[in-house]
């Protein structure tokens, strides 16, 4: 895998660090892929992450949001029994996953069934940045309250 220098980006933009800094941690290669997971969008403003964690009890696993970054980690515990393995082809070993979420995005529910992690997001507007309508007012009525109509 290649990887890409931001150095001269960070000497041509003011402002655009954060930008810089997210492009430069989506090009970093996070485990090799694991554990694996699905980014779905299931409505206008909703979005659903699906990460595979056979093998995690809900005690082992820890979801944080701080900053728009949702972070996902998977501690398991020592297994203290001693067990001889012919063939391991499931790995449990500790893993961090981190998604940087959008401005109001927020997470609204998370589910553990059937060894997929489910995490459900929602774009959240506040009323101020909401779209709304504004009446046109047909009368000669003034527009401000105090003035004489003309």
């Amino acid at each position: 895998m290649r990887t890409i220098d931001f150095s001269p980006l960070y000497r041509s933009v003011v402002g655009f660090d954060r930008l810089a800094q997210l492009l430069e941690s989506a090009s970093v290669d996070q485990a090799a892929g694991y554990p694996p997971y699905n980014i779905e969008r299931t409505d206008e403003s909703a979005y659903r992450i699906e990460i595979a964690v056979a093998g995690f009890r809900p005690e082992e696993l820890n979801i944080e949001v701080k900053e728009n970054l949702l972070t996902v980690q998977g501690r398991k515990a020592a297994n203290e029994a001693e067990r001889r393995f012919l063939h391991r082809g499931l790995a449990e070993r500790d893993f961090e996953r981190r998604f940087q979420l959008a401005d109001y995005v927020v997470v609204t529910e998370a589910r553990l069934a059937d060894g997929l992690l489910s995490i459900a997001l929602r774009r959240e507007l506040p009323e101020a940045l909401k779209p709304r309508r504004i009446e046109i007012a047909t009368s000669a009525a003034p527009l401000i309250e105090g003035e004489k109509a003309a």
